[in-house]
């Protein structure tokens, strides 16, 4: 465990009840990772092309991406970031409350690393978030933002 190092993670959802959600299962999990919150498409693409308010602020190291956004749709994100050679190989986890099979087709078609369906239940919410956060902790190497192609 004392090689684990926090990460930053950018959480692109809307709704205001998942976000706070998202930021309890992050608090009360083992490492203590850097959530950032936006809740549009377009702030998310000025989020990661450090844009205007944004300018200062850290590559993420891991996206959570929500699908149905105002002003530019989370399917539009994802295929933007993975159309950007900078940021492509930030890993996105599609998180949201679509179960259509278009919607994960479409998203893994996109490059999403992972598409995980948002349970309705608090505890599963919670355990879901947690086990993301955990995963790509404790399991995956990821590249640091500063190395990123």
């Amino acid at each position: 465990m004392n090689d684990m190092r926090w990460i930053d993670v950018l959480l692109v959802e809307d709704d205001p009840g998942d976000v706070l959600l998202t930021q309890e299962a992050f608090e009360h999990n083992k490492v203590q990772n850097k959530l950032h919150v936006v809740s549009d498409g377009e702030q998310a693409m000025a989020f990661l092309r450090r844009e205007g308010q944004y300018a200062d602020v850290p590559r993420p190291d891991l996206i959570l991406l929500d699908l149905n956004l105002p002003r530019k749709d989370g399917r539009e994100v994802l295929e933007d970031i993975k159309a950007d050679a900078e940021l492509r190989s930030i890993p996105v986890v599609v998180l949201t409350t679509s179960e259509a099979e278009e919607d994960i087709l479409r998203s893994y078609r996109l490059h999403a690393n992972a598409y995980v369906a948002k349970p309705v239940d608090f505890d599963q919410f919670i355990r879901v978030v947690r086990q993301i956060d955990d995963f790509f902790v404790t399991v995956v190497k990821l590249p640091r933002s500063g190395q990123r192609p």
